[in-house]
Parts: C-alpha cells; sequence; structure tokens
C-alpha cells in the first residue's frame, strides 16, 4: 500500500505549528514496517545553536510519548517552558553555544509531522484509523530522511529518555555509522508486559468515550477529550514513585477540611491526577495517543536480530552512555542494564549510571544534578575524543538548516 503524507487539518481556527516543517519521501516513498509507504510526508523540527563548518556539532534529541519538538522554548499551545529547558540553552548541559540540537516531532504525532490528524489526500478528510501503524523504527528512519535534508552524515550525539530512549537504540543499531555518541535515558530494548497493560488501558479509555466516534472525530466535528483524560491520568500515575507522590501530596485534602462523602476530588492526589488529564487534551491528539502507544508496545530490538540483544549492536563504533534511576519503576534499573549487559558482550564502548531519585521515570525531566552532572562529564568527554573543541560559524554561502 502506498500512501501521501497530507498536509495539517488544523482547520481555519488552528494556527500553522511555529518552527521548520520539511516535506520528505517525495522521490522515494518511506516504506515502513507494517508495509504501507508514505510519500510527501511532513516532519516538524525545532534546531537550536548552530551548525559548525564541518557540520560535526549536531545533536538529535529524541522525544517521549507525551513531548514533542518544544523541547528549550515555551510551547505554542500551553506557553508552559519546554520539557528540557533544563538541560538544553545557552551554557547548559546540551550546551547551544557549542552544538546544534535538532528535535523533531515523530511520525505519528500531533505537532505538525504527519500523524493520524492529518489530512488524508486520498480522501480529503483527516486520516484517522487509516493511517498507517508505526513502530520505532519508522520513527527513525522518517528522523534519518530529515537528517539527510539537513545535510548532516553523522551525529555528535543522539539522547532522549522513555520512548526517546528508544529510539535512542534505534539509531545506534540502525545507522551505527551515522552515530558518534549515544545517550538512552530510563528506557528498555523492549517493552514490558506491564506497560502494554498500562498502555491498553489508556487506549481502552480513549476508544469508550462515545466522542471517539470510531477514530473519526475530527470528521465529526467531536474530541474524545473525557477518554484522552483518563488515559493521561492513568499513564501520568507511572511516570512518579510512590515516595514522591507521598511527598507531594501525601493524603491531604484539597480546599476543605474534611472528607465530603461524594466523588468529587477530596484529595490534592485527585484534583493534581485530573489537572494533568484536563491540560493534556489541550495540546494532544487522541488518535495519536493511540499510534505512540501501540508503537512503543511493538518495540523489542532483540526480536529483530534473532533473540539476542547484543547482535543489534555488533561492531558497532558508538560511544554509550546509559542512565537509569533507582525510584523508576516504569523503565527500572534490571531493564537498563540488560542493554549493558548486551553492549559489553560485543565489547562496545560503554558507561553506566544508576542516579538516586526519589522523583521515579520523570526524573530525567526534573531538576536532578547528578543526572545533569553525569551526562555533562560524558558528553564533554566524547567531545573531546570528536575533536570538537567549539562551534564555529558555517562556512561563507552556506544554509544554516
Amino acid at each position: 500500500m502506498s500512501t501521501n503524507g497530507g498536509k495539517s487539518s488544523g482547520g481555519k481556527d488552528t494556527p500553522p505549528t511555529p518552527g521548520h516543517q520539511v516535506i520528505l519521501g517525495t522521490k522515494v516513498p518511506l516504506r515502513l514496517d507494517s508495509g504501507a509507504e508514505l510519500s510527501g510526508f511532513t516532519v516538524a523540527y525545532q534546531t537550536y545553536g548552530s551548525l559548525n563548518a564541518d557540520r560535526s556539532n549536531a545533536i538529535l534529541v529524541c522525544h517521549a510519548l507525551t513531548g514533542d519538538q518544544f523541547l528549550a522554548d515555551p510551547h505554542p499551545m500551553t506557553g508552559k517552558d519546554g520539557w528540557w529547558e533544563q538541560i538544553v540553552g545557552p551554557g547548559k548541559v546540551l550546551d547551544t553555544e557549542r552544538y546544534y540540537v535538532i528535535c523533531p516531532n515523530i511520525l505519528g504525532g500531533c505537532m505538525g509531522t504527519t500523524g493520524p490528524k492529518e489530512i488524508n489526500p486520498e480522501t480529503g478528510k483527516p486520516w484517522g484509523l487509516d493511517f498507517p501503524v508505526i513502530t520505532i523504527s519508522d520513527m527513525v528512519r522518517a528522523q534519518a530522511l530529515l537528517l539527510d535534508e539537513l545535510g548532516i552524515e553523522q551525529l555528535f550525539l543522539v539522547t532522549g529518555g522513555s520512548m526517546g530512549g528508544m529510539q535512542v537504540l534505534e539509531w545506534a543499531s540502525m545507522y551505527p555509522e551515522r552515530v558518534f555518541a549515544a545517550l538512552p535515558i530510563a528506557t528498555a530494548s523492549r517493552h514490558s508486559a506491564q506497560n502494554i497493560a498500562f498502555h491498553e488501558v489508556g487506549r481502552q479509555a480513549i476508544m469508550a468515550d462515545p466522542d471517539w466516534c470510531g477514530g473519526n472525530y475530527l470528521a465529526e466535528g467531536k474530541r474524545p477529550h473525557r477518554g484522552l483524560a483518563v488515559a493521561r491520568m492513568a499513564a501520568h500515575i507511572t511516570y512518579l514513585s510512590e515516595q514522591s507522590l507521598h511527598l507531594k501530596f501525601g493524603r491531604r485534602l484539597q480546599n476543605r477540611k474534611s472528607v465530603t462523602y461524594g466523588f468529587e476530588a477530596d484529595f490534592q492526589v485527585e484534583s493534581y491526577l485530573r489537572h494533568q488529564g484536563i491540560t493534556f487534551v489541550e495540546r494532544f491528539d487522541a488518535n495519536s495517543y493511540l499510534y505512540i502507544t501501540r508503537a512503543m508496545d511493538y518495540f523489542d530490538l532483540a526480536d529483530k536480530h534473532g533473540g539476542v540483544l547484543a547482535n543489534a549492536f555488533r561492531n558497532t563504533p558508538v560511544r554509550f552512555c546509559v542512565i537509569s534511576f533507582t525510584s523508576d519503576w516504569l523503565y527500572p534499573t534490571d531493564e537498563n542494564r540488560m542493554i549493558v549487559h548486551a553492549l559489553n558482550a560485543v565489547a562496545a564502548n560503554v558507561s553506566f549510571a544508576e542516579i538516586t531519585s526519589d522523583k521515579g521515570h520523570d526524573a530525567f525531566l526534573l531538576d536532578e544534578p547528578e543526572f545533569h552532572r553525569v551526562i555533562h562529564g560524558f558528553i564533554n568527554g566524547a567531545a573531546e575524543h570528536r575533536g570538537l573543541v567549539g562551534s564555529s560559524a558555517l562556512a561563507p554561502g552556506e544554509r544554516a538548516p
């Protein structure tokens, strides 16, 4: 099956997504793992810093399930700070005075890159469930085409946490010659049964919403806000730790001195989760949530290599640093150690750090000085080996992507 990428379905009242957008796959369609093909699809991305003259200082940041390309500037829909604003910027760990940082919205996303909410050119209507199912590998292939478009042959570093870490592993496995260093954070080489189960709960919440309309809610002028909010609430619990929930909320009541003997948000933690759900539906598409969670569920890097994870990295030239957090029960340290053991089995250049934190899976998004110190050290060491002593300007006449 060959399909066209399509255009935004935002409509008259929805402003275009700010930042960069490029149409890819016009000459040769992108063949997906499902067997479908996408031609003329759009990838939206943000860049920070400047590309140096020999194009050797590029860093690709891969975002997680509910993230997008706006990692270091205010989000255009919510106005909130970028999701990795603590890490990316002048003088920060990913120093934009030294590196050229690229963050694309993933294939199947909902912030400008072609996904189920965009218009299917064959029907003139939003794709909905006619959009082909995508995988982590498909996301990475689309990113590789983006780098081709930008004229970047090799990345200095590819990094990301959670689902972003899955993309990092795929990058190192699929395109080892294009990656100098890889920094997968709080991730796994395959999605566990428990995580698949949590995702299924979220998908069923969305599909049970009457306004989902069998996936055709945009054509019907509706949005399954209630189902998507519940999906977000359930998922958000997995991003935190029991200790962080206890310290932040405990059993404290929300704006009242006693329980109401009803089903309003008596407890602060209930109010917090409802807020998370409400704010999420303002910026995310329900069908994208279905597609992206399914891509994560299908992720099993060893399965693609004869059931042996080490085979995914055989003879790799890539330098790795794998990071986990002690209180992360979504992608626990044991699953990160599996990656390290596989890399050790092929004598890869790999370091590993387990960061002590009570913040759970979301620790990589928060203020964790030890985490920042470790990744800063790895990046500086890699830059020294790569010969990156600074970021010079492009040669005269060259265009910065």
